[in-house]
């Protein structure tokens, strides 16, 4: 094996690593085995090396990933610990990013992302100045810890406008799909986003239209956070995908599908506005199995906007969707739900109202299979619990 072969090799191993082991620690903290474990590395392995500085107020989960990297810094392998030691070192530090050249650290947020650690450990707050920044932004999976942060959600835009039918540049020369038209794509744990407007440019299809998803955010890994965000675009607007999310005072606008994805996330005191000239459906949420913990909660929110709007759609056959203390303007369809052309999923899934007000939170004609929640049945729905916050979230 060739030199270049070897150091490609041990990044790919070390990237693999890193997600699995810790992802592994995340899961035994949840299920409450994480100190368990915690003593069987240390008895194995005793001072062999050092965990990388943590924050006094690290969360628990924050604390398992770092007792990973300990474990892994205390293995035999030299060459492999010397990897780790240059890959790991904690960053606890801030960049400006600025359209004007000079005025910041970067020119663009991409480039400044760029510039962290391939294994990124200590928190990174990206301010961005005011100004519209033109370009398609990628977090990739191992930049944990990361915060973008703007000057405000009127001021600091970032946006894109490839729809799911767009082609990829490259020899290949196929669409991007809905997946890859997100105008700001994170795959990194522990992300947080304040005052900050994500858009997709592309304009709100005509009903029935293919391929013309675009997406203005796409969220794909656990512990994330958005504090007085905006995500502007059309059809399927917020991608959220995979994780536990919370979003606090954001504006999400779109037509169709424009919060969906399998996600487990609490929307609380946000504005969500439809722009569909005829017919939209707010949600469409991916549950497929009973076992999974996934499902949006939506409280203190408010819906507003044009056309006619479901609640949501039956996207998975497990759907989960809830709205608590939420104000619905008249444009809410009576029925509320749409079972997704599939008379069988109206015995799956969990649509659900709790104390709901404004023209269209009458419930009277709703569909059957949904509910009106009980005091005790909206309980796990209403709190920070329901994402399991307590352990993660620090804003």
């Amino acid at each position: 094996m060739s030199s270049m072969s070897r150091a490609r090799f041990l990044a790919s191993a070390v990237a693999v690593a890193v997600l699995l082991v810790a992802s592994g620690n995340v899961e035994a903290g949840r299920h409450g085995h994480g100190r368990a474990a915690h003593r069987h590395t240390k008895g194995l392995r005793p001072g062999k090396a050092r965990a990388p500085a943590v924050a006094a107020n690290a969360t628990s989960v924050e604390q398992g990933f770092a007792r990973w990297v300990r474990f892994m810094g205390g293995l035999e392998h030299s060459v492999f610990q010397r990897a780790l030691n240059r890959a790991l070192v904690p960053t606890t530090r801030v960049v400006v990013v600025d359209k004007t050249p000079g005025a910041g650290d970067f020119t663009s947020i991409q480039a400044a992302v760029d510039s962290l650690p391939v294994i990124n450990l200590g928190r990174v707050v990206i301010r961005v100045n005011a100004g519209t920044y033109t370009e398609k932004v990628s977090i990739s999976p191992l930049r944990a810890f990361v915060t973008v942060e703007g000057a405000g959600a009127d001021k600091t835009i970032v946006q894109w406008g490839d729809t799911a039918d767009t082609v990829a540049a490259g020899p290949w020369s196929r669409p991007v799909g809905t997946f890859g038209s997100a105008t700001f794509a994170v795959n990194s744990q522990f992300f947080v986003a304040k005052n900050m407007t994500f858009r997709n440019t592309a304009p709100v299809p005509r009903p029935g239209a293919l391929g013309k998803q675009g997406v203005a955010l796409r969220i794909s890994a656990d512990n994330a956070a958005f504090v007085g965000c905006s995500f502007v675009g059309g059809q399927d607007t917020l991608y959220d995908h995979l994780g536990r999310h919370y979003y606090r005072d954001c504006y999400i606008e779109g037509s169709v599908d424009f919060i969906f994805g399998n996600a487990l996330s609490l929307y609380e005191g946000c504005h969500v506005h439809a722009v569909s000239p005829q017919y939209g459906a707010l949600t469409a949420q991916n549950r497929k199995s009973l076992l999974d913990d996934t499902g949006f909660s939506f409280l203190n929110c408010r819906v507003t906007g044009s056309g006619a709007l479901y609640l949501g759609r039956a996207w998975g056959t497990f759907s989960r969707v809830v709205f608590a203390y939420t104000y619905m303007d008249n444009i809410i369809i009576p029925r509320g739900w749409y079972n997704w052309g599939d008379p069988t999923r109206e015995m799956t899934v969990f649509y659900g109202q709790y104390k709901c007000t404004g023209p269209g939170a009458n419930y009277a004609g709703r569909v059957d299979w949904s509910r009106e929640l009980t005091d005790e049945e909206a309980k796990p729905f209403i709190s920070l619990s329901f994402i399991d916050g307590l352990e993660w979230l620090r804003l």
